[in-house]
């Protein structure tokens, strides 16, 4: 029994603490900083809890993490203690509101950040509800949010599930600074600032962080937004504060922005420099267990985990800008890449994992081919304010060039014991398309597929294209031409599964009906559609709110009511017989009664057919 008892806490003391008894067998009477997750603890590099705490604990500080706690009273939140130096809260890897519910406003019920998915162990608005708990117990602990919910709702933000436009995180949360990004370097220059006894509330120059100031003086070099007042109030206000927040986010030649949120006014900084190639290495060969607390066996383990337990991640950032991405919102759209030894030394890591069996799930990042900056303008001068690298065509200085990724590739594959290599991270097709100096499609279709490779064209209507910052139809076309005719070369049949967005600001019921007329030409079937979800911090999701295209002032058409979303949603799934009522409503809608009938070019038959069932 005994021995039982100090295996297990041999498998515990691998993970940071999580209640006092692990702080005791450390010998520890305190931490240095409690790190507050919605998510379950999990200690692998793809969630962000398990980056920041590893990292705070390369820098010689006692963490401890409280994953989950029960917010309906702070029991959970002073079972460590209150920290020496702070306390940092995240919502988790996505924001809460999201992890709750669908684009319909309908409760989720499962979430795979938690315990055998199980749903319900977060609070809405998980940020703001753990901070109070905080408050509560200790009113003068200095308190620190990051995230991605508090990342991209940093300054005053349209919220889809309240419909409402609220206030920066920071002021609602009662915290003393955000770190919006992904982190490392903000989080040293605070957690060092703390530790040497600066006071929290002078900590008003590191950057990727926001900070709140009753004087407005004290950001005087600031670009001064349209305060909440007056966004809430206007959303022609809005569109015009969204834009100057937009082309600011430089970490080269940004300015400093400030807003008023009525008691406070919000600063942000510049964003964080990009880390470097060794700083990057240093994330990644963290002592990450790549596990999940043993705490959650007996629910089943975490679910989130299982899809990247035997990835590596190679890079940060996106220069492809989609519109309903926050991607160039919180990790931006710099390129910051690890070296090709830091992911050949993890992946010989992942083959002394115990059930690993021989296949790495996946290389690559937010895209997984921008495996270079997208030119070298970008290593001085960050990106161009209110230029897109791809949109509407790939910028004369772009560097379409996947030598790099290929070099890498071939290295894993050759490790002994690897016996596959994947990519199933997201690829964008038009950069494969530009890239003149490799046969990139050659390599991925022989080498890194799993019987099917999925893209996102999204759609294929100009109107919505456009709004979507996305390549236009003829692209797409020439990609799946070019892919199937690379497979026949090789005498494969490698699918491929396109994801499409219904209901996308700028889509009109003619427009699905379009993007409908396609999907049956292409003879492209989507498993899933994705209905468009209003996340926080996007342009399209300014657009859904206002009205309005924020960079041209353009007003824009946006499906709101509920029917017409099902309509769209339904169109792109024509075939499903549960569909075919809601579809023929969406053709007669739309004036194309020529695609109801019995002919191989219509959607729809003229009457359902429902067949009798026989006892």
């Amino acid at each position: 029994m005994e021995k039982t008892k100090t295996d297990k806490n041999r498998a515990r003391d691998k993970f940071l603490p999580v209640n006092r008894q692990d702080m005791e067998r450390r010998g520890w009477e305190d931490l240095d900083f409690l790190l507050i997750s919605g998510d379950a603890y999990v200690d692998h590099p793809s969630f962000g809890t398990a980056i920041i705490s590893r990292w705070l604990e390369s820098l010689s500080f006692r963490v401890g993490i409280i994953a989950q706690p029960d917010w309906r009273s702070t029991e959970d939140f002073k079972r460590m203690g209150k920290p020496r130096i702070g306390v940092m809260v995240t919502a988790g890897n996505l924001d809460s509101m999201l992890s709750h519910y669908t684009a319909s406003g309908k409760k989720r019920k499962t979430d795979p950040y938690s315990p055998g998915g199980r749903a319900g162990l977060r609070p809405d608005r998980a940020t703001i509800v753990y901070c109070n708990r905080v408050r509560e117990l200790w009113k003068d602990v200095p308190l620190v949010i990051g995230g991605i919910e508090a990342s991209l709702r940093r300054m005053s933000h349209y919220d889809y599930w309240g419909n409402d436009v609220r206030r920066s995180i920071l002021a609602d949360s009662r915290a003393d600074l955000l770190v919006f990004g992904m982190g490392e370097l903000a989080v040293k220059d605070i957690a060092n600032a703390l530790a040497q006894g600066k006071e929290v509330s002078r900590i008003r120059d590191v950057p990727g962080t926001c900070w709140k100031t009753h004087d407005p003086g004290n950001a005087a070099d600031a670009v001064i937004l349209p305060s909440f007042e007056e966004v809430r109030s206007d959303k022609k206000a809005f569109a015009k504060a969204f834009k100057q927040f937009y082309i600011q986010q430089n970490h080269s030649n940004g300015s400093r922005i400030i807003q008023d949120q009525g008691a406070w006014n919000v600063v942000q900084n510049r964003p964080a420099r990009p880390l470097t190639e060794k700083e990057m290495d240093k994330v990644y060969s963290l002592p990450y267990t790549r596990a999940a607390h043993p705490d959650y066996e007996e629910a089943g383990g975490i679910p989130a985990l299982e899809e990247v337990r035997f990835s590596i991640t190679s890079h940060r950032g996106c220069f492809g800008e989609c519109s309903f991405c926050a991607i160039s919102m919180h990790q931006g759209r710099v390129i910051q890449a690890r070296s090709d030894r830091s992911m050949i030394d993890e992946a010989w890591s992942l083959k002394k994992m115990k059930d690993f069996k021989g296949y790495i799930h996946d290389v690559g990042g937010p895209t997984a081919n921008f495996m270079i900056p997208s030119c070298p303008d970008q290593e001085t001068k960050g990106t161009c304010a209110g230029k897109s690298c791809l949109f509407p065509a790939a910028c004369k200085k772009l560097e379409a060039d996947h030598s790099k990724y290929i070099g890498l590739l071939r290295k894993l594959r050759e490790i002994p014991g690897i016996k596959k290599v994947f990519i199933r991270s997201g690829l964008r097709y038009d950069y494969i398309l530009a890239d003149k100096k490799t046969d990139f499609l050659d390599e991925l279709c022989r080498y890194h597929i799993s019987g099917q490779l999925k893209i996102a064209p999204e759609h294929v209507s100009p109107a919505v294209l456009k709004l979507m910052r996305k390549v236009p139809r003829n692209v797409t076309v020439k990609f799946i031409d070019d892919y199937r005719q690379k497979n026949r070369e090789l005498g494969m049949k490698q699918f491929l599964v396109p994801y499409f967005m219904s209901s996308h600001p700028g889509s009109t019921i003619r427009e699905a009906v379009d993007l409908a007329e396609f999907i049956r030409d292409s003879g492209l079937r989507p498993e899933q559609v994705q209905d468009f979800t209003p996340t926080p911090g996007s342009m399209s999701t300014c657009m859904y709110y206002t009205g309005i295209d924020p960079l041209t002032g353009e007003e824009v058409y946006v499906p709101r009511d509920h029917e017409e979303r099902k309509m769209q949603r339904s169109l792109l799934q024509y075939w499903v017989p549960e569909n075919a009522e809601t579809v023929r409503k969406a053709l007669i809608k739309a004036g194309r009664e020529d695609l109801i009938g019995n002919n191989k070019k219509c959607l729809v038959p003229e009457r359902s057919i429902r067949r009798r069932i026989v006892k």
